[in-house]
């Protein structure tokens, strides 16, 4: 079957001081060649046609690599594929009849401003506490200026991929911060570019995620679970042993 209808549960709220509720929808002549985001596109093209206000929601790429389209789909962060974000999640997952829940990202440090975005500014404060280099690096150096080990550019790789799309927080159900902010410091702990701020970057970034009222890591595992771009939790056991080397030097 190419086309659906589908039972949508939609979470709807004016704005960070309203009180939000679940909203039921009906949406027909959903095709499985459709994106999770373009049947929302469908449904708030439904609501205007209908005088309704449309559902917010955010997104930009819709390539996978921006981490905007921030969505807990039937309870699942990003929805039922694996490293995958929602806007790569298409509707040949659901089949006719299915209900569909959608709500934001739900965490004291990500406030919900419309619908389903929620604002996620706490994660540029916690990279700005310490994510940087400071250097000056005038042109752009040679590429084997620095040698580098395969092995551990590979790594900081790995760690780099993290886009910030806060879905570890969502799934964590501490809503901790701490594989996000663990990748972060993780990307520049195996480079020689990130030994000047070494000594107090995990600190200020710890601080920082506290201050914004994300809880700690307890060792669940559902970040790494839900995360699209598999950012391993060795990241977090990283990002503790460069905070203690920070509190005693």
């Amino acid at each position: 079957m190419s086309e659906m209808t589908l039972n949508l549960k939609v979470w709807r709220q004016d704005g960070p001081d309203s009180s939000g509720k679940m909203v039921s929808y009906t949406l027909k002549n959903v095709s499985t060649h459709m994106s999770f985001l373009e049947m929302l596109d469908v449904l708030n093209e439904q609501l205007i046609a209908e005088g309704k206000d449309p559902v917010e929601f955010d997104n930009d790429c819709r390539e996978g690599i921006c981490g905007m389209c921030s969505l807990v789909i039937d309870g699942v962060a990003h929805g039922p594929w694996k490293r995958t974000a929602t806007c790569q999640l298409h509707m040949r997952e659901y089949k006719d009849g299915d209900t569909i829940s959608v709500e934001p990202f739900r965490a004291e440090g990500f406030p919900v401003l419309k619908d389903l975005v929620v604002d996620r500014s706490s994660f540029d404060r916690i990279v700005a506490a310490g994510g940087y280099v400071s250097m000056n690096t005038g042109n752009a150096p040679d590429g084997n200026a620095v040698p580098i080990s395969k092995e551990m550019a590979d790594q900081a790789m790995d760690s780099a991929a993290c886009i910030g799309c806060g879905a570890c927080v969502a799934a964590c159900p501490n809503a901790s911060a701490a594989l996000f902010v663990g990748a972060k410091i993780s990307q520049y702990t195996f480079l020689p570019q990130g030994d000047p701020e070494r000594g107090r970057r995990a600190v200020r970034m710890v601080e920082q995620m506290d201050e914004e009222g994300f809880g700690n890591c307890s060792n669940h595992g559902e970040c790494e679970a839900v995360c699209p771009k598999g950012i391993s939790i060795m990241n977090i056991g990283r990002m503790r042993r460069e905070y203690v080397k920070g509190m005693i030097s």
